[in-house]
């Protein structure tokens, strides 16, 4: 079995029509969004219709989940009040932007994704989250404590979590068995389609492989992929520019930031 995860789209048309065009030249057998659809650019309801279209599984990010409900909170850590100030007025433009029929299908993605593996005799779950497990818009970041991922992930009975909402890539191996009888975990960050913040200003996708032979005593018996590939940043920050948006989205467009 072949998966395609993406998240953290945040309006780029071009950065999800160049993803489209990259994993159509692979095969897979499924694909999966992890949400954020909309915020920080001018195409939110472009890029709802090609989710739409292609009837791709779709979770709620804390963006989508604020702008279904036509909130001025989208659930953002904004670390100053400048970072809160613009975020206002990207929440007021994609407000003002998305059609009624879309805010409806925002508003009724659901919270999460889970997906119970029968490649063999022995059952793995899959789970599929924009946050995590416990809060939409809570950060899984790469140096999260071990022992406090372990216990999300053991709580959440995921084998395998995928989530974005940092936007920036890692996978990590946890083991929450013992030495003689281990029992893998593998938390996966996605890291983002339209708003990279790993200094990459490429987009990012995972794709999971697994076979019958996959089982939680092997790390290796996954395979976990993180693609980058090539868009037109410029369009992107040039529509950023001409809009109200403020012109540092375009900026961090451009850095990756």
């Amino acid at each position: 079995m072949t998966i395609g995860l993406f998240s953290d789209i945040h309006s780029n048309l071009p950065a999800l029509e160049a993803f489209f065009e990259d994993l159509d030249k692979r095969d897979v057998d499924t694909i999966y969004c992890l949400g954020d659809l909309v915020g920080y650019n001018v195409w939110p309801n472009e890029i709802i219709g090609h989710i739409r279209q292609r009837k791709i599984p779709t979770i709620a990010g804390n963006y989508d989940f604020g702008i279904g409900r036509n909130s001025n909170e989208c659930g953002c850590a904004y670390k100053t009040k400048e970072d809160k100030a613009n975020g206002a007025i990207s929440i007021s433009l994609t407000n003002e932007l998305i059609s009624d029929k879309n805010r409806k299908y925002l508003r009724q993605l659901p919270a999460h994704i889970r997906i119970d593996l029968q490649l063999n005799d022995s059952p793995q779950n899959l789970l599929l989250v924009h946050g995590s497990p416990r809060k939409i818009n809570e950060y899984l970041f790469e140096d999260r404590a071990e022992k406090s991922l372990l216990r999300i992930m053991e709580d959440a009975d995921a084998d395998i979590l995928c989530f974005g909402h940092t936007h920036q890539p890692y996978h990590r191996i946890l083991n929450s068995g013992t030495e003689e009888n281990p029992h893998y975990r593998h938390a996966i960050n996605l890291g983002s389609i339209g708003k990279p913040k790993d200094g990459d200003p490429r987009g990012c996708y995972v794709v999971l492989q697994m076979d019958e032979t996959f089982t939680v005593k092997d790390k290796d018996s996954i395979k976990v992929n993180f693609h980058r590939f090539e868009y037109d940043v410029e369009k992107a920050a040039k529509a950023v520019e001409d809009s109200r948006l403020p012109n540092v989205y375009a900026q961090n467009l451009r850095n990756g930031k």
